[in-house]
C-alpha cells in the first residue's frame, strides 16, 4: 500500500472516532474534531510543500 492510502484510511477512522454520538466521548467536547482539523492541516501543508 502507498502512503496515500494509509494515511486516507487513518483520516476516515478518526472522522468516525471524533462523532460525539458515542457514549463513552459526549463529555470531550471539541477537543477530538480541533485534533482532528490539525492533524488534517499539516498532512495538507506536507502535501502542498511536496514532502509527502
Amino acid at each position: 500500500m502507498s502512503l496515500g492510502t494509509i494515511l486516507l484510511i487513518v483520516l476516515i477512522l478518526m472522522l468516525i472516532g471524533v462523532v460525539p454520538t458515542w457514549p463513552h466521548s459526549r463529555g470531550w467536547g471539541y477537543m477530538p474534531s480541533t485534533a482532528l482539523g490539525i492533524v488534517v492541516l499539516v498532512i495538507l501543508l506536507l502535501l502542498l510543500t511536496g514532502r509527502l
